[in-house]
């Protein structure tokens, strides 16, 4: 795992604020959560670490590296997105897949194949490698698309929003209530 230091971000969009001086160190191996309302600038951080959008102003390291101009597939950051973005046409077993394939992190198919297995068992979503996403739930594809993110062993993981698919028992509204 790697570290993620935002030195007073701040992104706007035309004259709308999306961070403003956001300042954070995230350690090695270090598991940090962003929490706040809808609009609050989760998803802009996120989009910001990963290469999406370039800050407008600060400084982002990423492995103490300076990073506020360096291409999205350059740095070794995976992101899951809340919408999944998976690939409709593909199979599971390809979703997983696709970064071993890409030009940059090409590997050999025996390697690709061991790997995808040992995610989707980790995920527990191996008896659904042949299925497309159209057929999964929603649980189900968070599952694909995180291990689409975990299957290059990349040093940042970035999960939008990763359990708004979670199915929680909530406790019922009286509950610890004494009459």
């Amino acid at each position: 795992m790697g570290t993620v230091v935002l030195d007073n971000i701040t992104k706007m969009y035309g004259d709308t604020v999306g961070i403003k001086n956001l300042s954070v160190e995230i350690r090695e191996e270090e598991f940090f959560v962003l929490v706040g309302p809808s609009g609050a600038g989760k998803t802009t951080t996120l989009k910001t670490v990963a290469g999406l959008l370039t800050p407008t102003e600060g400084r982002l390291y990423i492995d103490g590296k300076l990073s506020n101009m360096v291409k999205p597939d350059e740095r070794n950051v995976s992101m899951t997105f809340e919408s999944y973005a998976l690939y409709p046409h593909f199979t599971v077993y390809d979703n997983i897949a696709n970064p071993l394939r890409s030009p940059k992190f090409r590997v050999d198919e025996q390697t690709v194949d061991s790997e995808v297995r040992r995610i989707a068992g980790m995920l527990e979503i191996g008896h659904l490698l042949d299925r497309k996403p159209g057929e999964l739930s929603g649980g189900q594809k968070q599952r694909v698309s995180l291990g689409r993110a975990m299957v290059r062993k990349p040093s940042v993981f970035l999960l939008d929003e990763p359990l708004s698919s979670c199915r929680c028992e909530s406790a019922p509204q009286d509950a610890g209530r004494t009459e």
